[in-house]
């Protein structure tokens, strides 16, 4: 039985992606040969060329825009779907930045010689063809790509349906950069004319695609997870949340609480829920629930949060009884699960039981409480002070990410150029053979 046949999908489609996976690997073999100089002459190109195309990527995505808009998308999709003169603009300025960056190819990881003289380095090379499976998020396509090019790896891509247009028409100004530059465009190339077909050959394509990383919502990320033959790295759903504790300072965690949860509501980084320590949550429950309510975010809260919220003015469609699937729910939306914790030590037990591992936040003065939540949160990024949203391969200086990492292994956060190499061992010798 084929892998086609193994996974219910067309033959002729799993031959055709592989197909493709094969000529962008042709193609990667080249680009892993590339200084650093042509590298970023070929970068700062792309750039040049979406900021003067940007009306033809704007013109694609406003058709995305509302045929996503006309099928009943939600606010929070719709949002990452936009991309916008501004957006392209910032996506452009990523990959100039990303051409700023050092060139990891080529670092000396560790050496040493050995007793008989034999010289071991280990140094970083491309992983191969990198695929990408991901929705509504047309900025990724041009992160990946420049990600992918300084790093010296090939990308395909799987953008999804409602983004099928803006995707095209980035990735036809990226290939006519490429061509120019007498590189095969195939190292950027995609799957969407085939549909979900095309990512569930993409997941079977082991031999020919090296590493699979999906970025979306806990179904997509789940399902390349459980079914891909190819090696995955899980990026994380963004189950984030904000601890308040007994020491906060509540002109810090007002302003923090607002932006992580209400500044883009439908990314990863932005938070789901807000636990407060019990000695001060009468104090600043109301406070932080009329901020809330004023920027129309619906409180799901426990039932101690619930009896202190509901003793004051406040909208009555906006505060529920939080149930037990709301600890586990990564909203995505105008809302947040809060509960009151007796502890530091409950709200770790909470975090850790209940979290995606990506990042966790906690508002204190308390320097030993600080020390305990950064050392037992066991989460990719934790933020003492700060609002989640800084979790952000750009923000963190990458130029772009690949995606956020919530597993432990090779790569774990925000993943930039460092991340998307391996390395491979060189031995020089002068003639020892082994005893």
């Amino acid at each position: 039985m084929t892998n086609s046949e193994e996974a219910n999908i067309p033959s002729a489609v799993f031959d055709a992606v592989c197909a493709r996976a094969d000529a962008a690997a042709r193609a990667q073999r080249s680009l892993a040969q590339a200084d650093t100089d042509s590298k970023n002459a070929l970068l700062n190109a792309i750039a040049d060329a979406l900021d003067a195309r940007a009306g033809e990527i704007t013109a694609a995505n406003a058709l995305d825009m509302d045929s996503s808009r006309e099928a009943g998308m939600d606010a929070g999709k719709l949002d990452r779907l936009r991309f916008d003169e501004a957006r392209v603009k910032a996506a452009a300025d990523g990959v100039r930045h990303v051409a700023t960056l050092p060139d990891p190819i080529g670092e000396i990881v560790r050496g040493y010689t050995l007793p008989n003289g034999l010289r071991l380095n280990q140094t970083r090379v491309p992983i191969g063809v990198i695929g990408m499976i991901y929705e509504a998020r047309p900025n990724v396509t041009v992160d990946v790509a420049s990600l992918c090019l300084k790093s010296g790896n090939a990308a395909i891509l799987r953008g999804g349906h409602a983004a099928e247009r803006t995707n095209a028409a980035t990735l036809a100004v990226i290939g006519d950069v490429l061509r120019a530059h007498d590189y095969d465009p195939a190292l950027v190339g995609s799957v969407d004319d085939f549909g979900r077909d095309g990512a569930t050959a993409m997941m079977e394509a082991r031999g020919h695609i090296d590493l699979l990383v999906p970025r979306g919502g806990k179904g997509l990320i789940q399902a390349v997870v459980a079914n891909s033959k190819v090696p995955v790295i899980e990026t994380g759903a963004g189950n984030v949340h904000i601890y308040v504790d007994a020491s906060g300072d509540p002109a810090k965690a007002i302003p923090i609480l607002i932006n992580a949860k209400t500044q883009r509501v439908g990314v990863c980084n932005a938070a789901e829920k807000l636990l407060v320590h019990a000695d001060v949550a009468d104090v600043f429950l109301p406070y932080a629930a009329a901020a809330l309510f004023e920027r129309g975010v619906e409180i799901h809260a426990d039932e101690r949060a619930y009896a202190i919220i509901d003793a004051t003015d406040h909208p009555a469609d906006l505060l529920v009884h939080a149930n037990d699937e709301d600890w586990d729910t990564e909203y995505l939306a105008l809302k947040i699960g809060v509960k009151v914790v007796d502890s530091l030590d409950e709200a770790i037990d909470h975090i850790n039981t209940h979290s995606t591992g990506h990042t966790e936040s906690i508002i204190a003065e308390d320097y030993t409480a600080i020390e305990e939540f950064t050392s037992r949160i066991d989460s990719a990024v934790v933020m003492v002070n700060a609002s989640t949203r800084f979790t952000d391969g750009g923000v963190f200086g990458f130029g772009a990410e690949l995606g956020i990492s919530t597993q432990k292994m090779h790569a774990r956060g925000p993943m930039g150029l460092t991340e998307m190499t391996t390395t491979k061992w060189i031995g020089y010798g002068r003639g020892q053979v082994r005893a």
